[in-house]
C-alpha cells in the first residue's frame, strides 16, 4: 500500500453569532478562509428570535454546511483538511471541547450537528479569541 503524503490543507472558519434580546432578534457572520482563494464572508440574519448562545451555534453550523459544500464542488474531501475554528464564544469553544457538557436542551440538536460536520474532518481545533479580535472581522 502506498501512502498519501499529500499535504494538508488549512482552512480558518472565524465566526460569530448574537441577539438583540435574550431571546431575541438573532443574528451570525462568517468567514472562511481556504487556500488558493479570497476570503469568504457571510451574514445571516435568523428569522426566529434565538438566544445569543442558539445563534452562535447556528451560524457555526451554517458555516460547516457552507464549507462542507463548497468543499464538495471543488472535488476537497473534508478528511484532506485540518479546520481551525476561532469563536469568542468561551461557551461554545469549551463545549466542543469536551471541558463543558451541552446541558441546554435547546442547544443539544444544534452541538450534535456540528459535532457530526466536524468528525468528517481529519483533524478540527478550536480556538476562544477575545471580543475584540473577533470584532476586526464583522463589527459585531
Amino acid at each position: 500500500m502506498v501512502e498519501d503524503t499529500t499535504p494538508l490543507k488549512r482552512i480558518v472558519l472565524i465566526f460569530d453569532g448574537g441577539s438583540r434580546g435574550n431571546p431575541g432578534p438573532a443574528y451570525g457572520s462568517y468567514r472562511l478562509e481556504l487556500p488558493d482563494v479570497p476570503p469568504m464572508d457571510r451574514s445571516i440574519e435568523f428569522e426566529e428570535p434565538l438566544t445569543n448562545n442558539q445563534a452562535e451555534y447556528r451560524t457555526l453550523l451554517a458555516a460547516l454546511e457552507t464549507l462542507v459544500e463548497l468543499l464538495e464542488q471543488r472535488g476537497t474531501p473534508t478528511h484532506g483538511t485540518i479546520l481551525e475554528i476561532q469563536t469568542d464564544s468561551e461557551l461554545v469553544a469549551r463545549q466542543l471541547r469536551g471541558a463543558y457538557k451541552v446541558r441546554d436542551p435547546k442547544l443539544r440538536p444544534l452541538y450534535d450537528r456540528v459535532r457530526a460536520l466536524l468528525a468528517r474532518f481529519n483533524h478540527w481545533e478550536v480556538h476562544w479569541q477575545p471580543r475584540e479580535v473577533i470584532y476586526q472581522y464583522f463589527g459585531h
